[in-house]
């Protein structure tokens, strides 16, 4: 590691962060808590939430937001806070870090045109998915993805969590360079002991010898649950017994219980809610005997790396990104997508206790990467693009947007300046006011 580094400020943004809790808030906690004090120092800056208490050895610093969480799933900064915007630059960070396309970003851009630093992005999560589900009309789709991809070109340097999330950034419209730069997992080598993953099987209600299949990640039709529920009907139909256990929550989870229902699958699954303490969720993995994730929605699929710490092999679409990486037959199942692959698969390899395990164990020794490993390759990159950006060689592309971004930047500063000068005067009254009636009544 690069000695010079070691007094680096970066700060880090993203749309979600607890108490909401998904894979990129996630991964915002690890750099985080990786960075502060064993590298350098952190500064986090995300959307308020109400009721949200930070608590962490580093400063989060909230800004205004509004309530989009029954559109996409979490709440939408206001990235032109002039106060917010201040507390972050007085932090005086070296480097600049977003994890999401749009407010962060936007964010992140604003804060640049303040301090003079680069800015890094990380391509997560397939966005033209999101936005297609939030906006029903064609056209405001296309602008928004256009809008999506001028932002993220307009940063100094794109990183992927996988190859397979370069293509589909690719596919948006992004022209310009991109790093693969994969997440780790915060859980430990290996599955918990035999006595806690008893005990949960117990609080299930799960037979010891029952064959256990798992699925964690927020409950969206389009993260493969469809297809997961008609191929353990399919299963069910061919006199094969097991439980089915969903960690997570999500705007369609109802829906799924529902359709769960339907298919006289409500006693054989089970819907435990979301799960933020990180040791039950690694309870969850170890109990299991295999992870059925089929989504080509996800970009990189750490759940996958999380299954793989605890010994526990994965079910994945063959090509997709969360198969990026793994090999069927040695360290996790490849199949087609739809219902009827995954079905014959379980039902050949899904009640051979034996073969999963060895399958997991291949998975744990091949696949695992811990976050300290992962942050730790970007704490080094950071300093080439500090230095690439001191010396004019970053790959950020000016675009039109950039000089109406910087007016709309400019724009919406100065109404927040005006309306807090405004409700500044409305405060200096109300006191006078209230000052003069206690001198009457003085009187």
């Amino acid at each position: 590691m690069n000695p010079m580094n070691n007094n680096l400020t970066v700060c880090l943004l993203n749309d979600s962060f607890p108490p909401v809790i998904d894979g990129v808030a996630n991964t915002m906690l690890n750099y985080a808590n990786i960075i502060h004090g064993n590298m350098g120092q952190a500064v986090v800056a995300v959307p308020d939430f109400p009721g949200a208490v930070d608590q962490y050895k580093y400063p989060v610093i909230r800004y205004p937001s509004i309530d989009t969480t029954k559109i996409v799933g979490y709440r939408a900064g206001y990235p032109f806070s002039v106060t917010a915007l201040g507390s972050v630059a007085d932090q005086k960070p070296d480097i600049i870090h977003s994890h999401c396309p749009v407010m962060s970003t936007a964010f992140a851009r604003t804060l640049r045109e303040q301090i003079d630093v680069p800015v890094v992005f990380t391509y997560h999560t397939k966005f033209d998915i999101e936005i297609n589900h939030a906006v029903s009309n064609r056209l405001l789709q296309k602008s928004a993805v256009r809008l999506l991809v001028d932002n993220i070109s307009a940063c100094d340097e794109v990183w992927v969590v996988s190859h397979g999330a370069g293509e589909s950034l690719r596919s948006l419209g992004y022209q310009g360079e991109y790093i693969v730069m994969e997440n780790g997992v915060d859980f430990p080598k290996g599955p918990v002991s035999r006595e806690e993953s008893a005990a949960l099987r117990s609080k299930l209600g799960i037979p010891s010898d029952m064959p256990v299949y798992l699925f964690v990640g927020r409950l969206r039709w389009y993260k493969g649950i469809r297809l997961i529920l008609d191929a353990l009907a399919g299963v069910h139909a061919a006199g094969r017994d097991f439980r089915m256990v969903f960690v997570g929550d999500g705007l369609e989870k109802e829906e799924m219980e529902e359709y769960a229902q339907e298919l006289k699958l409500d006693g054989k699954c089970i819907f435990v809610g979301s799960v933020q303490d990180r040791q039950m969720l690694r309870t969850y993995f170890s109990m299991a005997d295999l992870f059925l994730f089929p989504s080509t929605y996800d970009t990189y699929g750490i759940v996958v790396r999380e299954a793989a710490a605890c010994g526990l092999a994965s079910v994945l679409i063959d090509g997709s990104c969360a198969a990026e990486g793994t090999a069927h037959g040695e360290n996790a199942y490849h199949i087609e997508e739809n219902a009827q692959s995954m079905r014959d698969l379980i039902i050949h390899h899904g009640q051979d206790r034996n073969s999963m395990r060895r399958l997991g164990e291949n998975a744990m020794d091949q696949l695992y990467l811990s976050w300290e490993d992962s942050v730790k390759r970007a704490w080094e990159r950071y300093g080439i693009v500090l230095d690439d950006y001191r010396r004019g060689l970053t790959d950020r592309n000016m675009v039109w947007t950039d000089d109406v971004y910087n007016w709309m930047s400019d724009l919406c500063q100065g109404i927040e300046m005006a309306r807090d000068f405004h409700e500044d005067r409305q405060r200096m009254r109300r006191r006078r006011r209230q000052q003069r009636r206690t001198r009457r009544m003085d009187r």
